[in-house]
C-alpha cells in the first residue's frame, strides 16, 4: 500500500510537471504577465520546459529518482528565491512550489524502501557501529 501511495504521489508531481512544461512550450503567452511580474524574460519560457521536462523524466525513471528529486527540489527552490527576491513571503507560487517539492521527496520515500533505510538507519541502533574504547594516551 506504501508503495502504491508513493507512486500515486511520484506520479502527482510528474503531470503537474509536465502540464506546466507543455504551457512553457506551447503556450508561454499564458505566463507572459507572471514572468514580467518577477522580471523573467518570456523568450526563455522554452528554457525552462527544456529544464522541467528533464527534471521531471530523471524523476520519472527509478534508476535516476532520486537524482530527479533532487533537480526538482533545486528547480523548486530557485522558483521560490525568484518570489522572495520580489517581496513575496508565503505567496501561492512559492506554496505550491514548497508543496510540490515536498511530495516529490515524500513520494519517492514512500516508494523507495532504500531511501526508507538511509533516513531511518540513525534510529536503529543495530545499524549503528558498536562503540570502542579508545586506548588511553601516556600524558
Amino acid at each position: 500500500m506504501q508503495r502504491i501511495l508513493g507512486r500515486i504521489l511520484s506520479g502527482l508531481v510528474i503531470v503537474i510537471m509536465l502540464a506546466d512544461a507543455s504551457v512553457n512550450l506551447f503556450a508561454p503567452q499564458l505566463l507572459e504577465k507572471e514572468m514580467n511580474a518577477v522580471q523573467f524574460p518570456t523568450g526563455l519560457s522554452p528554457v525552462l520546459a527544456l529544464i522541467i521536462v528533464v527534471c521531471a523524466a530523471a524523476y520519472s525513471l527509478p534508476a535516476t529518482s532520486f537524482i530527479g528529486a533532487i533537480l526538482i527540489t533545486g528547480f523548486f527552490g530557485g522558483a521560490i528565491s525568484i518570489h522572495l527576491r520580489m517581496g513575496e513571503l508565503l505567496s501561492p507560487p512559492q506554496l505550491v512550489s514548497l508543496a510540490l517539492g515536498a511530495a516529490a521527496w515524500g513520494g519517492l520515500y514512500l516508494r523507495n524502501s532504500k531511501l526508507q533505510e538511509l533516513v531511518f538507519r540513525s534510529r536503529d541502533k543495530r545499524l549503528l557501529p558498536s562503540a570502542t574504547k579508545l586506548p588511553a594516551s601516556d600524558p
